[in-house]
């Protein structure tokens, strides 16, 4: 191909990309079609089904606000076909609506008159005993040297986490959740700050599925060196069944709604359009003031814990359709 050719080759493409293009428009015909509305395999798709053909309606959204739109509706249309339109699966001729009516629209309007659409929300909170049990326990010491604080914190945190792990059994979870050795200081005017001593913390979480040794371990903790309990938490670690228990009452709840609001119109729910899951909240963990729990430990053991009960919301909002009397 010599160098003038090339040159011109993507004008060449360009020139024949237009040309198709000018085809297909020139092949687009004006139509007047007639048929049934009716569901299509494409997602959200309309056609309107002849006797002979079918007409794949592009621009249904168009149309679907309209009380008449519905499946089985008989309708006439004005419009053009697009063959230069490709969708995924084909199912008819492409067609662009420019109107589109109902046949006999004084019929379709006497029969479809008593149909309407009512929105409703279904709410749902369900109660639930808490499954699991995180306590947060601290050992702190202090002294004038940063190895003494730090040796007399390991040697009783050593012993806090033993305590707790046969207090708690085979099945708790015992972790270091946080570790610190800080200066203490002494500030004074006009003088530069001076360390008086160490500060050392070690904070241990000790999560447990056996709620009836909450109070045992908590007790033990204190005994074997611990000397803050830095939070008490009750939470339901396996929600999955509560929380379809919600949205399943939830569900319900807005079918009643719906079913309430076409009674009072003498009528009754056709049919279910939209049902949308507005959100699940799942149990908000119960935090038990850990000061208080700290004061009854040190006042007289056994610590008694109760745990209470927690709560699981849903929300469903649902679409239906009513026929109502006039």
């Amino acid at each position: 191909m010599s160098a003038s050719s090339s040159k011109h080759f993507p004008q060449m493409i360009r020139l024949c990309l237009a040309i198709a293009l000018l085809v297909a428009i020139g092949n687009a015909q004006q139509a007047r079609v007639r048929g049934r509305l009716m569901r299509t395999v494409e997602p959200g798709g309309w056609i309107i089904a002849s006797d002979y053909q079918k007409f794949l309606l592009l621009n249904a959204q168009r149309f679907e606000q309209e009380t008449w739109f519905r499946e089985g509706v008989e309708v006439e249309a004005a419009g053009q076909t697009r063959p230069d339109v490709v969708t995924t699966y084909q199912e008819g001729v492409p067609f662009e609506a420019s109107t589109l009516r109902p046949v006999n629209a004084s019929n379709q309007r006497s029969l479809l008159s008593g149909f309407t659409r009512v929105a409703v929300n279904g709410d749902a909170d369900i109660e639930a005993q808490p499954d699991t049990a995180i306590i947060t326990i601290a050992v702190v010491t202090q002294s004038k040297s940063a190895l003494d604080a730090q040796q007399e914190n390991a040697r009783r945190s050593d012993a806090v986490q033993r305590a707790v792990k046969a207090v708690a059994g085979a099945g708790a979870e015992i972790k270091t959740s946080g570790y610190s050795l800080q200066p203490q200081m002494d500030y004074r005017p006009n003088m530069p700050p001076t360390i008086t001593g160490y500060l050392a913390r070690n904070s241990v979480i000790a999560t447990l599925r056996d709620l009836t040794k909450v109070g045992a371990v908590i007790d033990e903790a204190s005994r074997a060196g611990a000397n803050n309990i830095d939070g008490l938490i009750f939470t339901i670690r396996q929600d999955r069944e509560v929380r379809a228990r919600a949205l399943s009452e939830a569900t319900r709840a807005a079918l009643d709604k719906a079913q309430t609001i076409a009674r009072s119109l003498s009528g009754r729910v056709i049919r279910i359009l939209e049902v949308r899951e507005g959100g699940t909240i799942r149990p908000v963990p119960q935090y038990v003031d850990a000061v208080a729990v700290r004061r009854v430990a040190e006042a007289a053991p056994p610590t008694p814990i109760e745990p209470g009960k927690l709560t699981v919301s849903a929300n469903v909002q649902m679409l239906v359709e009513i026929e109502a009397q006039p």
